[in-house]
């Protein structure tokens, strides 16, 4: 058997091998009594099944830690480092490198002294064992024994081509961390500055701002400066698979998340004609919110073409050009504006963001050349943040 790929130079036959095959040693696991405090606390690395994420097969990092008297007094036993911890219960087809020595729960079968290379042997494994997983899928596996697990079949190529496997399968790995280390630290930096660039409540002035402002900001109410409605729900029987393309309140929370809708909707030319009766069309820089379901999330209207409907469930700003787009959508991720949102909404119960709701939505307000400003750092920043998560899937 060969691969449909493989590195330049390699065209021998793989093998089949059992996964026993692969390491000289294996080793389980056990818990100390975790009623003995002289058991734990000490600077031996103790895993259980909930520190393996699914994916993660690198980088893991210990939450316990045992004593030597734990170790002695329990089933838990010394693995050698460079070995692969394997779950066999509770999260069966999990596993992890462990690079460093360790123990583990009874959760547990590690494979030591590995024979094979050490990284290809890993994502070998980690496939092995999702392939079987997906093949029963539906059906509850609450484990594996040990002898099952070590009679698994796994291809195995020269030991040159495994390690030029491992080599790039790692490589992506560790890009795949690098950039979600800089997404997570981007998110961050938004939350952070979504609290200090806007003024908190009683304030007239934000935390940070760019120089060259210092003017206080004003405190209005949405509904004294743009019309702010709502429109007929379309009725189910008038989607089509294609024409003029309208958004759910659904679709709106997954482009929040800078995620594709799960299908998009539309109507045909004639009943957009009869729907605009009563709807009107939404223009650039307008703002829809979700008023129920996940309430409270905007979506700002960028593009002339589509033209957008909107279903019953939307609270839809006509903005226009009176307040920069960008701005006036990330001050709805803001803090104030989402807790009058949240205590207006009645969120615990059937919770409803309404028309009058939304007209009653305070917003403060610098010159016009601060909001572009704020907006367009936002902007930025979800475009970075954007950037590192495809990057992400990219390399998956």
């Amino acid at each position: 058997a060969k691969p449909q790929l493989r590195f330049a130079g390699f065209d021998d036959t793989w093998e089949q091998r059992k996964l026993g095959e692969l390491s000289e040693k294996t080793f389980g696991g056990g818990t100390p009594n975790t009623s003995n405090n002289e058991y734990w606390n000490g600077d031996i690395p103790w895993f259980q099944s909930s520190d393996i994420s699914d994916g993660k097969l690198f980088d893991i990092a210990p939450k316990k830690f045992i004593s030597q008297d734990g170790l002695s007094k329990s089933a838990a036993q010394l693995i050698p480092e460079n070995s692969i911890a394997i779950i066999t219960r509770v999260g069966v087809g999990k596993l992890a490198f462990v690079p460093f020595s360790y123990t583990t729960s009874q959760d547990f079968l590690s494979l030591s002294r590995l024979k094979t290379e050490p990284f290809f042997t890993v994502y070998a494994c980690y496939k092995k064992l999702q392939s079987e997983l997906n093949a029963v899928q539906g059906t509850s596996i609450k484990g594996i024994t040990k002898d099952e697990l070590l009679a698994k079949q796994i291809m195995i190529p020269n030991y040159a081509e495994q390690r030029q496997i491992g080599a790039y399968f790692k490589s992506l790995d560790n890009l795949i961390t690098l950039h979600q280390r800089k997404y997570d630290k981007l998110t961050n930096v938004k939350k952070s500055m979504l609290e200090k660039m806007f003024p908190k409540n009683g304030s007239n002035v934000p935390e940070i701002r760019f120089k060259g402002f210092s003017d206080a900001w004003e405190q209005r109410k949405l509904g004294d400066i743009m019309n702010v409605t709502s429109v007929k729900r379309i009725h189910q029987s008038d989607w089509t698979d294609s024409g003029i393309r309208f958004l759910r309140a659904r679709d709106i929370v997954s482009a929040s998340k800078n995620e594709e809708p799960d299908d998009y909707l539309y109507i045909s030319k004639e009943k957009y004609d009869e729907y605009s009766l009563v709807s009107g069309k939404v223009t650039i820089g307008d703002l829809l919110v979700t008023g129920v379901g996940t309430i409270g999330v905007p979506y700002l209207i960028r593009n002339s073409e589509p033209l957008y409907f909107k279903d019953g469930n939307i609270i839809w700003f006509q903005n226009g050009t009176k307040i920069d787009g960008d701005f006036f959508l990330y001050s709805f991720f803001g803090k104030a504006i989402q807790d009058f949102i949240n205590e207006s909404a009645g969120i615990g119960t059937v919770g409803t963001y309404t028309i009058e709701s939304g007209k009653k939505t305070p917003i403060s307000l610098p010159e016009m050349k601060e909001q572009q400003q704020i907006g367009a750092y936002f902007r930025t920043l979800d475009n970075l943040i954007t950037l590192h998560q495809r990057e992400c899937y990219l390399s998956i």
